[in-house]
C-alpha cells in the first residue's frame, strides 16, 4: 500500500472591509520569489500541531496585526498541483470580516486594495478572492451577516452605503430598512447619531438584533436593479 502523503498546506485570508463606500481587500506585497513584488493574500503555513482557525489567527495577528475580525468563515480549498512553483501546497481560504468603524494598524508591506480594481496578484489569489466575495454577497441575502460590516449602532444611510458597497450596487435605505426590520434583523436603539446628514436632524440609530449568525430568510436573493 502506498505510503499517505504528506503535502505542505497553508492558510489564506480574504479580509474584506467597507471604507469610503467601497469594498476593499487585505493584501501584503511579497518580497521573495516566487511572484516577488507581486500584491498575495495574508496567511502562511500550518504546523502539524495547529488547526486551521488557529493558524490562521496567528498570521493575521503577527503578519499583519489584525485582530479585529467580526466574522470567519472557510471559502475553498486548492489542491492544483501546480499552483506553487516550489512544490505541491495544497491552500484552504477563509472570508474575514472587518467592521467599518475598524482600522487595524498595517505594516509598510501591506495596504487595502479596491476589489474592482485589483492589481496583479501572486499564484492563484484572486480565485479565492473571487469566492469570498461571491460567498459575501449571497449571505447578505439569507443571512444577518451584515453585523460582522457595520458598528454596534449606526444609520439606516450608513447601513445603506456599506450593503451597496458590498453588492456592486445600490440599495435603496427604506426597503432595506423595511427587510431588514420585518426579518427582525436590525432594530432601533432609542438613540440618534451626534450630527444628521449636512447639518440636519440627527438620525435615528440602529442596531442588529443578533451579533450570531444566522438564516433570516433562505429564499431571499438581492437582486440589481433592472437597466431602464
Amino acid at each position: 500500500m502506498d505510503p499517505f502523503p504528506a503535502y505542505p498546506h497553508e492558510v489564506l485570508a480574504v479580509v474584506l472591509s467597507v471604507h469610503a463606500d467601497t469594498l476593499y481587500v487585505l493584501l501584503w506585497r511579497r518580497a521573495q520569489d516566487p511572484d516577488s513584488g507581486r500584491w498575495a493574500l495574508p496567511g502562511g503555513g500550518v504546523r502539524s500541531d495547529q488547526r486551521l482557525r488557529e493558524a490562521l489567527s496567528a498570521h493575521l495577528a503577527t503578519k499583519v496585526d489584525v485582530r479585529d475580525i467580526s466574522w470567519l468563515e472557510q471559502v475553498a480549498t486548492h489542491s492544483r498541483v501546480d499552483r506553487d512553483p516550489r512544490a505541491r501546497v495544497l491552500a484552504t481560504g477563509y472570508l474575514a470580516l472587518v467592521p467599518t468603524d475598524v482600522e487595524p494598524r498595517l505594516p509598510d508591506d501591506t495596504a487595502w486594495h479596491a476589489v474592482d480594481a485589483l492589481p496583479r496578484l501572486a499564484f492563484d489569489h484572486v480565485d479565492f478572492i473571487d469566492a469570498a466575495i461571491e460567498r459575501l454577497r449571497a449571505k447578505l441575502s439569507y443571512t444577518n451577516v451584515g453585523f460582522a460590516l457595520v458598528p454596534t449602532e449606526f444609520t439606516i444611510q450608513q447601513l445603506r452605503r456599506v450593503v451597496s458597497a458590498t453588492l456592486g450596487y445600490d440599495v435603496g435605505a427604506t426597503n432595506l430598512q423595511r427587510v431588514m426590520s420585518r426579518r427582525s434583523m436590525i432594530e432601533p436603539t432609542g438613540a440618534r447619531s451626534a450630527h444628521g446628514p449636512d447639518g440636519g436632524r440627527p438620525a435615528a440609530l440602529y442596531r442588529f438584533c443578533d451579533r450570531t449568525l444566522h438564516v433570516t430568510d433562505p429564499f431571499a436573493v438581492f437582486r440589481p436593479p433592472r437597466s431602464p
